[in-house]
């Protein structure tokens, strides 16, 4: 069955231009020139991926993927002119699974698409990763710190399996863009942080107290 994605761009052209790039691959697609429609058909039907743009009048696309992630944990791929460092790291900080910068390349972009769905069926595939008080049900991409669930996207559900499949051994920025992103050569190594600290901060809501995550200088990153 063919999977859905919603578009979000006040920019008529460029959905004109996405989905006649979707349609061409495969997908079906439903275009959205605000927020505030499109949050309201995604109440109603989730899709299987949602390309989201960020500079939008009334609703803008950071406050669209909070509400998202209220809801879902659905991937989210920034596609959007503002190429600034500080609006990707944000984007990601948040929960968006990838980010993709205007003007793109659409061979680049479906690779993007592609490897967010590889990402999920590779997840979706496999059992449950037990860790002392983590436990990871990859079937159902779940995961639970002292028995309370951590609503994880794809990208950090496969960062924290990667780390929990050998504690105390130190994995570089490059082991976890391969594990997360299947050695995507334009990830950046800011991006891993970035993801690093949300996912320090979901556990940290689930425990004051969480320190399990190890950063160390220079090298990377190790679960204790």
């Amino acid at each position: 069955m063919p999977k859905t994605i919603y578009l979000v761009d006040d920019d008529r052209a460029i959905l004109t231009t996405l989905n006649m790039l979707l349609e061409e691959n495969g997908y079906l697609s439903r275009q959205f020139t605000d927020g505030f429609s499109f949050l309201k058909a995604f109440e109603e039907k989730q899709p299987d991926l949602v390309l989201l743009d960020i500079k939008m009048p009334g609703m803008t696309g950071i406050e669209v993927l909070k509400k998202i992630r209220h809801l879902s944990q659905v991937p989210v791929i920034f596609v959007t002119s503002k190429d600034e460092e500080a609006d990707e790291l944000n984007g990601l900080f948040l929960g968006a699974d990838d980010y993709v910068k205007k003007p793109f390349s659409p061979s680049l972009l479906l690779a993007r698409i592609q490897a967010v769905f590889r990402r999920f069926e590779n997840v979706a595939s496999q059992t449950a990763l037990v860790r002392g008080d983590l436990k990871l049900e990859k079937e159902n991409q779940l995961c639970f710190w002292k028995g309370q669930p951590v609503p994880l996207t794809v990208t950090e559900f496969l960062i924290v399996e990667s780390l929990a499949q050998r504690p105390g051994v130190i994995k570089t920025r490059e082991n976890l863009i391969q594990a997360a992103y299947g050695g995507n050569g334009y990830v950046d190594d800011r991006t891993i942080d970035s993801h690093m600290k949300r996912i320090r901060h979901k556990f940290r809501q689930r425990d004051p107290a969480f320190n399990q995550i190890e950063s160390l200088y220079g090298m990377g990153y190790r679960l204790k």
